[in-house]
């Protein structure tokens, strides 16, 4: 009998998983990252009782558990490090240059919606909102936020709204203070600043199940793309063309870029940063172009 941390992840059986995780969801796993993968997933053959990893890709390609399974898989090999005020320069230009660019016309509209593509444990949604709040929009009910991921379980703890110390290290203390409420099982977010969050599970290369997004004025996808592959960066970027509203900002991670992915989008100079905006004048749908063609636009 072989006990599980006796259980090898060997190179085609890891070719094996890693190409149905990039078939489902886009994420590119490299030849490095053979041995985490194997430390991740161990733990799953014990909870099954399976001898190999060969049996557990055959596990996640049944038609009865696979689906299950691939959920509880994707939550052990994504990276889910995030904090509240990550980038804290992007949240300094939404509030002094952004909020204001979509107050006025031809831009200004009744309701003002943002996407958090990608959320993780959903720091990010809440800092967003909070942004929001310090922007002068609290008295406004028609703003939504909502955050998405392909991990049940990290959009289970952003829903929750509860956060320990680690999620704290970059906020200010008085907006700690502010929007948080501290109680014995750790920081919850006040009410009134959840009223505005909305969390979903959702796979980027799902096109359908990404229309119930609707249409937004801005989207951030920060830190996310850089663990797809090109194809699937493509398609990501192509769905984020659509439903971003005309004039709507998309703001991806501080290494991130459309070089070589789009050239939809117009490059907009802020004090501090560079983010893309859909042009005021485009077509609901983002252009279509040749598999394997290779668009230029640039961030540096």
């Amino acid at each position: 009998m072989r006990y599980p941390d006796e259980i090898r992840l060997a190179p085609d059986e890891f070719r094996l998983l890693r190409d149905l995780i990039n078939q489902h969801c886009g994420i590119a796993l490299s030849p490095e990252q053979r041995p985490v993968i194997e430390r991740r997933l161990r733990e799953r053959l014990s909870v099954h009782g399976l001898h190999s990893f060969g049996e557990y890709y055959q596990l996640l390609r049944s038609p009865d558990r696979g689906r299950a399974e691939l959920d509880e898989a994707l939550d052990l090999v994504t990276i889910n490090e995030t904090y509240f005020y990550r980038e804290d320069y992007q949240l300094t230009a939404l509030r002094t240059e952004l909020f204001p660019m979509l107050r006025r016309p031809p831009l200004s509209r009744e309701s003002l919606s943002i996407w958090s593509a990608g959320c993780s444990t959903g720091e990010e949604v809440y800092s967003i909102a909070l942004t929001a709040k310090e922007a002068g929009l609290s008295g406004r009910r028609d703003v939504r936020i909502f955050g998405s991921d392909i991990s049940r379980r990290c959009i289970a703890h952003a829903r929750r709204g509860v956060y320990g110390s680690s999620s704290f290290r970059a906020i200010p203390l008085d907006l700690k203070r502010k929007y948080f409420i501290e109680k014995p099982d750790g920081m919850h977010v006040q009410d009134d600043l959840r009223a505005w969050c909305h969390f979903g599970h959702l796979n980027l290369l799902d096109p359908v199940r990404a229309s119930v997004v609707g249409r937004v004025d801005i989207i951030f996808c920060r830190n996310v793309l850089i663990y797809f592959d090109d194809a699937s960066r493509r398609r990501v970027i192509d769905m984020f063309y659509d439903r971003l509203l005309p004039g709507g900002f998309l703001l991806l991670g501080h290494s991130e870029s459309l070089l070589n992915v789009s050239t939809a989008f117009e490059l907009v100079h802020l004090r501090d940063d560079l983010v893309y905006r859909k042009p005021i004048t485009a077509s609901r749908f983002a252009p279509q172009g040749l598999e394997g063609s290779t668009h230029g636009s640039g961030k540096p």
